[in-house]
């Protein structure tokens, strides 16, 4: 077996809304966590776009990027992601290439090709327009001409944005947009912190089909990862169940705020139940330091992903931080 080598870390925040508390104490929140993970070291700062979504706040991504960025010093901060049918992507250059002005070399900008709503939001945010599947790949080479060097004579230029060049991630949960990342030689995400069941045959048809890009010479892959850490797997478990009452809303389309954590909580459920929680996070690493640790060499071993982005969802924001510096310490010990 080939020694397990340590990766960056990373984050994807969701920017959820506790119960009892305010959309500010959410923000506030997700602020110090940046600026926590940033004193950790990890590599970037994802914020994940939602529209119309009960506990989530992080609706306008762009804001908030700016907003995290703002926040800290040296972290990458972007979108994991904007969700492209949503905007057209004049609309996007312009914003992120006004980030990258303000923040040179340290905005990112992740792409997704699904509305992340409902039909009827989506309609509000796009009034009538009609998505083929043709329209992903055309508006992503759309932004990458807006974000480039403009072309003489070129009629339609983003400003800001034109020569900014910012670093654009394709992510997905499926195969479509792992083969559109290795044609266009762009870096992929796999969104296996909601949707694992794709991951290994989406990572194998992305490197097998990875052609060098001027952006990339060769394949580079972010996976998400649900974490919930604690000093024993006894209380990770018990915080963790924060986590299985949002995934069972979500499974049965009753989405809440954050709620606290539940003794007993999945020891309640019907076997169904608990069967769609576990597809859910099939990907997550929930425990103690141990158990973290083994949870990050297993999924290393078997996706030899270049970066882990952290999905962490703890009730308590101190004891959310506390997590993170349980990952920061399980990843160095795999050295």
């Amino acid at each position: 077996m080939n020694p397990i080598v340590p990766v960056p870390l990373s984050m994807l925040d969701l920017v959820a809304v506790r119960e009892g508390r305010s959309v500010a104490d959410a923000l506030a929140v997700a602020r110090r966590t940046a600026q926590h993970a940033e004193q950790l070291g990890f590599a970037r700062y994802w914020l994940a776009e939602h529209h119309n979504m009960a506990g989530i706040a992080s609706s306008a991504t762009a804001v908030l990027v700016g907003h995290i960025a703002g926040a800290t010093q040296r972290i990458r901060v972007g979108s994991g992601g904007v969700m492209l049918p949503n905007h057209a992507p004049l609309v996007v250059a312009e914003a992120f290439g006004t980030l990258a002005e303000l923040y040179p070399g340290r905005i990112d900008l992740g792409l997704g090709r699904a509305p992340g709503t409902d039909r009827e939001t989506m309609r509000a945010l796009r009034r009538d327009r009609v998505e083929s599947e043709d329209d992903f790949p055309r508006d992503v080479a759309a932004l990458q001409r807006l974000l480039g060097e403009p072309d003489p004579g070129q009629r339609v230029v983003a400003m800001p944005g034109a020569g900014t060049r910012v670093p654009i991630w394709l992510l997905g949960s499926s195969l479509f947009s792992a083969q559109l990342a290795a044609e266009r030689g762009l870096p992929y995400a796999f969104a296996s912190h909601f949707a694992p069941r794709l991951l290994l045959q989406a990572l194998d048809l992305y490197r097998r089909l990875f052609r060098p890009s001027a952006e990339l010479a060769n394949p580079r892959v972010i996976i998400g990862v649900p974490l919930v850490a604690a000093p024993t797997d006894e209380e990770a478990q018990f915080l963790a169940s924060s986590v299985y009452q949002r995934v069972l809303g979500i499974l049965h389309n009753d989405r809440q705020r954050l709620q606290p954590p539940q003794a007993g909580f999945v020891e309640s459920l019907a076997p169904g139940e608990r069967a769609g929680i576990a597809d859910f996070l099939g990907c997550a690493v929930v425990g103690g330091p141990d158990t973290v640790r083994q949870g990050f060499a297993a999924l290393l071993e078997a996706t030899q992903a270049d970066e882990l982005m952290l999905v962490c969802d703890v009730y308590q924001p101190e004891l959310r931080w506390r997590a993170l510096d349980i990952a920061a310490q399980a990843m160095a010990a795999l050295g």
